[in-house]
């Protein structure tokens, strides 16, 4: 660990030189989905973001526990305190039990990930299997002050908790402010505050997913399940917790309270949130009629998509753009990160089929491979590390071409480059290769251009003509040179 890594912390609003609280092991917590239905482009974001995060942290040598929730109860409409739980309504709607509706999308959900090259998490708990741990940080609450029992319902007193501490860290927002632009109660409602949010919910009868505690039969509310588990699994203080900029508030803000409140600290040493992907400039979204699944963008079956694109062009797509900014999707956009890609493996191909040269000059292989370290390093800034990326690429087409040569050192660095960032880190792999080697693949290139070059040696012209045309129906490319022949993937 002697490269030096800085994040920007949202509890901060600094970039901070980032030191784990157990030296060489790091505890990063990430909000996973609600699963009522398919995955979608917005999943796609945070998934691929900490998958980053995680790679990189394991390939600088710390030792990581990483822990993505499933959110699979609790999580209600317009995440209000009151309405329908978003997983109770798609069980009410298909006819199905929750847990029906949970496996199915967990599942499809876990697929997805999977295309896009994320790896699984080091642990995946689920709300649902942990109430009793969500019940017992409730009563913690309340013992400390921070929370009232109304009509078998348990809420967090925000205005008691403001007074001790302040909440608002995360956002930036003020109570005052907050209560200035709040209607007022009608009466009816059992918080005593409107900004009040649910610890526990008592369950109304027609409500399919419930459970006993000392207060009633109902369920917790949507912010609990993170406060508790992240304690269980990463201990009452953590290193990183991270989720999309719509969590920010109002769910990282009141889990943050709910830990303070409990314990008597946050408990989260960096906050870090993703930005959202908005589709021609508009937040995506059913409303908008711009919602796109993951399936539908790996099959192109969406009115707004032009073809398919592959599970790795939407991962590289994604990492062109810093994750703390907006990232617009547009056709262009994709087919723009589809071309940069070919471009990539190309280079991963033919970086095997260079020669080094003893004696031949310093390209700039160490440096840029520092450069893409320092850029990683510095808060997981992949765009400008990618663009280091292409610096090596540049180097591996004039070697390619003759017009430079690469020391054995200098090889070695382009193959590390490749290999421990392009696929290690960042997570990018040669869909057309898939299952099947990069050095297999060149092998039997290597074979099959040799068995052409007999036949033009032989003047065997339809020999000659036929792999060329064979290999073209699978996406090869075959170009002649006086050197010899060269090929290409379309």
């Amino acid at each position: 660990m002697s490269r030096a890594i800085y994040l920007y912390n949202t509890s901060s609003r600094l970039k901070e030189l980032f030191k784990p609280i157990h030296e060489g092991h790091v505890g990063i917590y990430v909000c996973g989905p609600t699963v009522y239905g398919d995955a979608h482009l917005g999943h796609a974001r945070p998934g691929i973001t900490y998958d980053v995060l995680v790679r990189l942290m394991r390939n600088l040598g710390y030792k990581v526990r990483f822990v993505r929730n499933i959110t699979d109860v609790g999580h209600l409409e317009n995440d209000a305190d009151e309405g329908e739980d978003k997983i109770a309504k798609k069980a009410r709607l298909e006819q199905l039990e929750p847990m029906e509706v949970v496996q199915y999308y967990t599942i499809r959900y876990e697929e997805a990930m999977k295309k896009l090259g994320v790896n699984p998490p080091s642990i995946e708990p689920r709300a649902s299997g942990h109430i009793i741990e969500q019940i017992a940080l409730v009563k913690q609450i309340l013992e400390n002050g921070y929370a009232y029992e109304s009509n078998g319902s348990v809420y967090f007193d925000v205005a008691k908790y403001n007074k001790d501490y302040k909440y608002g860290v995360l956002s930036g927002r003020e109570l005052d402010e907050m209560i200035s632009n709040t209607r007022e109660l009608d009466g009816q409602s059992d918080k005593h505050s409107p900004y009040d949010f649910a610890l526990w919910k008592k369950a109304a009868p027609e409500h399919i997913m419930h459970w006993p505690s000392p207060w009633s039969e109902g369920f917790p509310g949507w912010h609990l399940e993170c406060s508790a588990m992240s304690a269980k699994y990463l201990g009452e203080e953590f290193d990183i917790h991270g989720g999309g900029m719509d969590l920010l508030f109002p769910h990282h803000e009141c889990e943050l309270a709910q830990n303070t409140a409990a314990r008597g600290k946050g408990g989260v040493h960096y906050w870090m949130h993703n930005n959202m992907i908005t589709i021609d400039g508009k937040k995506m979204g059913k409303s908008y009629g711009n919602f796109i699944t993951l399936e539908e963008l790996f099959t192109g079956k969406h009115p707004l998509l032009q073809k398919a694109y592959s599970p790795m062009t939407i991962r590289f797509f994604i990492l062109q753009a810093h994750y703390r900014s907006t990232l617009d999707f547009s056709n262009e956009a994709l087919q723009a990160a589809e071309k940069g890609l070919k471009k990539l493996f190309q280079a991963v191909r033919d970086v095997n089929g260079i020669q080094a040269v003893q004696g031949a000059k310093d390209n700039g292989e160490a440096k840029i491979y520092e450069d893409i370290y320092d850029a990683l390093c510095d808060d997981l800034n992949t765009p400008v590390a990618l663009s280091h990326i292409f610096e090596a690429v540049n180097i591996v087409n004039r070697a390619k071409d003759k017009s430079i040569q690469v020391s054995p050192a200098g090889l070695v660095i382009l193959k590390k480059i490749f290999k421990d960032v392009l696929s290690g880190i960042l997570g990018l792999e040669d869909e057309q290769s898939e299952g099947v080697g990069a050095d297999t693949i060149g092998g039997l290139m290597d074979i099959i251009l040799a068995e052409r070059q007999k036949a033009r040696a032989a003047k065997d012209w339809a020999t000659c003509d036929a792999l060329r045309d064979a290999l073209g129906k699978l996406g090869i490319r075959i170009k002649d040179t006086k050197e010899g022949s060269e090929w290409s993937l379309e």
